[in-house]
C-alpha cells in the first residue's frame, strides 16, 4: 500500500505580487498576469495579499484548540443545515464512488444577517470551549474576504470588464471560510485515500493559506498531478467552478486533492469567496467569456446543487 503518486511542480503555477492592485501603481499589470495565469491552470500563488501574519498565526492557533478539543466540545457546534459549524471527518465526499476525505472542517461565514432566507445563510455557531475562536476568526475572514475582492477587481480588469463588474451584487455575500485540519494519512490506507479527493471548487474563487506540511495537489494540464508545496508569505488562490461558468471557461477550474504524506497533522485557513445569492451567472454579460456557455443560473441556486452532492449531512 503506498499514497496516490504526483510529480514536483516546476512552473506550473506561477507567483504574484498583487501589490500594485491593491495600492492602484500597477492594476492593468497585475491584471493581464492573472488573466494569463486563470486562462492555464487556474492556479496561482499569490503575495503582497496584506494579511498580517500575525492574524495568521492566532488563526491557525485557535483552530488548533478547536480541533484537539474534547468531542462533546464539539459536537456542541456540528454543522447546522445553513453549513456553519463543525463537520466531522467523514462528512464530505468529493465523488459518489470515493472514500470519505479524512478532513474534518470547522465552517463560518458572512455575519451581516440572515434576512433573505438562504439556504446556505444561518447564524455562526462558536464553541465555548475556545474563547477566542469568534473574534479571530472573524477578523481572518474579513482579512481575506478583501483579498479576494482584489483579486475579482483583477479579474473583471483582465477580461476588460468595468473594475467593480463581479462585485456588483456582493453586499451580502455568500461567503464561507473554513479551518480544515487533515490528520497525518497512514500509507496503508491506499493509494484512494486523500485528506480530501479529487474535486473542483463549488464556488467563484477560493484563497488557502496552506502550512508549512504541504500536501495539496494539483491536476496539470497534461494530466498528471503535480505537488503544490507552500511557499512561505503566499496564498494559494484558485478559480473555481462558478467563475469558470462565468466567464464561459475561458478560466479554469481545476482539479486538485490533498494527500498529507507528512506523518504530521495539517491545517489549511480556506476563504471561498461568493457574491450574493441572487448574483446573475451569465457568461453573456462576459464579452471576453470562452465558448462553453452555459444556461444563467444564480449563485444561490447553484451553490445548493453542488452542497447536495458533497456533504452527507445535507443528503440525511
Amino acid at each position: 500500500m503506498a499514497y496516490a503518486e504526483a510529480r514536483h511542480l516546476g512552473t506550473e503555477i506561477p507567483a504574484i505580487d498583487i501589490t500594485p492592485l491593491r495600492d492602484g501603481s500597477d492594476a492593468q499589470g497585475v491584471a493581464r498576469a492573472m488573466h494569463a495565469a486563470s486562462t492555464g491552470l487556474g492556479f496561482i500563488y499569490v503575495t503582497g495579499h496584506g494579511i498580517p501574519g500575525e492574524l495568521i498565526e492566532q488563526a491557525r492557533a485557535a483552530a488548533y484548540r478547536f480541533f484537539r478539543a474534547d468531542q462533546s466540545d464539539k459536537e456542541d457546534v456540528r454543522v447546522s443545515g445553513a453549513h456553519r459549524g463543525w463537520l466531522a471527518r467523514g462528512g464530505a465526499k468529493m465523488q459518489d464512488d470515493a472514500k470519505a476525505d479524512l478532513k474534518e472542517s470547522f465552517i463560518w461565514g458572512w455575519a451581516g444577517g440572515t434576512s433573505d432566507g438562504h439556504a446556505l445563510r444561518g447564524d455562526n455557531r462558536w464553541p465555548a470551549a475556545v474563547s477566542d475562536l469568534e473574534q479571530v476568526s472573524m477578523a481572518y475572514f474579513e482579512a481575506a474576504h478583501g483579498v479576494a475582492h482584489h483579486l475579482m477587481r483583477g479579474f473583471a480588469l483582465g477580461l476588460d470588464l468595468p473594475e467593480d463588474f463581479f462585485l456588483r451584487t456582493a453586499d451580502r455575500p455568500l461567503s464561507r471560510a473554513s479551518y480544515v485540519y487533515y490528520p497525518a494519512q497512514p500509507p496503508e490506507a491506499g493509494a484512494d485515500q486523500f485528506g480530501v479527493g479529487p474535486h473542483t471548487d463549488f464556488g467563484v474563487l477560493t484563497v488557502l493559506c496552506q502550512d508549512e506540511v504541504g500536501g495539496l495537489q494539483v491536476q496539470g494540464l497534461d494530466g498528471e498531478w503535480v505537488h503544490a508545496p507552500p511557499v512561505p508569505g503566499a496564498l494559494v488562490v484558485n478559480v473555481a467552478d462558478l467563475l469558470a461558468r462565468w466567464t464561459g471557461g475561458a478560466y479554469k477550474s481545476t482539479p486538485h486533492r490533498v494527500v498529507n504524506t507528512s506523518g504530521r497533522e495539517r491545517l489549511s485557513l480556506v476563504l471561498a469567496w461568493d457574491p450574493n445569492p441572487e448574483t446573475i451567472i451569465d457568461p453573456g454579460q462576459v464579452p471576453g467569456a470562452g465558448g462553453v456557455r452555459e444556461e444563467p443560473i444564480t449563485c444561490g441556486d447553484y451553490l445548493i446543487w453542488r452542497f447536495g452532492k458533497a456533504f452527507a449531512y445535507r443528503k440525511a
